[in-house]
């Protein structure tokens, strides 16, 4: 017999028929007038991490909401992960009320704006401004030209007719998605420099995790208590097996054996991608035969930025 019980699924499943763990963000849009409005989200992740010539977040949200009739009208957002602090969680949760204008909402606000990067790269480009108090913030774009959104517009409050798209713009009639393009990630220095040196536990920002709107009163979430790490399971691979498959990576490219021993760590199902990274470093800096040097300088991911 099953030690659980079935729980009917409902509209927003993930508040309502679950305790669904969120990031708690405030996406900056910029107004007709070229202000910016904030307003809180949950329903923000990783959409594109690898593989591609760019990165991406997914955002779902009503299409009705200041932020999707933003979108769909400039294309561009910030999206401002704020830290754990009692006040900020509160004017988050203000910052959602559903109906309220732009003006209504940015008055007396209490967060502080200032100028993104991608502002000060294009002074004649328009784009929202970001959160100071956020610990990081993601500039993005909306990638409105995948899933045939570009034909998406604003102006529509009421319900969007059919036919919808299936991942990216207006999706359902009262639904939409953006894949948004990661075009800048900013972050405050104590968090950059912990990235840059290495992690530690008192490093992690304090971060609140939200469970959504789940009864008729209050939004709950959870304090941050702190960092707690888990060592991995490590399984080294034979060196041998490391040396066979360099051997075959590339005909042009070689690496020594004291190289290889740098990828014994690497899960089996990894090393072909580590070493056609390998690879493409040395074919970037003219180099033909890879040594355990170059692989310091490979493995350090932030080694331009150390620089």
């Amino acid at each position: 017999m099953s030690s659980f019980k079935n729980l009917r699924i409902v509209d927003n499943f993930y508040q309502t028929s679950s305790f669904f763990p969120m990031p708690t963000v405030l996406i900056g849009t910029l107004t007709d007038d070229g202000k910016t409005s904030l307003g809180p989200f949950s329903l923000i992740q990783p959409y594109y991490v690898a593989g591609r010539d760019y990165y991406a977040m997914l955002l779902c949200c009503r299409n009705s909401s200041n932020t999707a009739q933003h979108i769909l009208a400039r294309g561009a957002c910030s999206i401002n992960f704020i830290p754990d602090k009692r006040k900020y969680f509160k004017e988050a949760v203000r910052l959602g009320w559903p109906g309220d204008t732009p003006a209504e909402k940015m008055k007396d606000c209490l967060f502080t704006l200032e100028e993104g990067l991608r502002s000060a790269e294009d002074p004649r480009g328009l784009y929202p401004k970001v959160v100071a108090e956020s610990f990081q913030v993601f500039e993005c774009s909306w990638m409105r030209e995948l899933d045939e959104a570009g034909g998406d517009r604003p102006g529509i409050l009421d319900g969007y007719p059919p036919p919808y798209h299936d991942f990216n713009g207006i999706t359902s009639e009262f639904g939409a998605h953006f894949i948004l393009r990661v075009d800048k990630i900013l972050m405050k220095e104590k968090y950059h420099r912990a990235i840059i040196d290495g992690v530690r536990s008192r490093d992690f920002p304090r971060v609140p995790v939200d469970y959504g709107y789940r009864d008729s009163k209050s939004f709950w979430y959870t304090r941050f208590s702190r960092a707690i790490p888990q060592i991995l399971p490590m399984r080294e691979a034979n060196l041998d097996s490391v040396c066979y498959a360099a051997e075959r990576i590339d005909p042009d490219i070689k690496f020594t054996r004291e190289a290889c021993s740098r990828l014994v760590k690497v899960p089996r199902i990894f090393l072909h991608t580590a070493l056609k990274g390998c690879v493409a470093w040395a074919r970037d800096n003219q180099v033909t035969l890879i040594t355990e040097e170059h692989m310091d300088i490979i493995n350090d991911k932030r080694a331009k930025e150390k620089k």
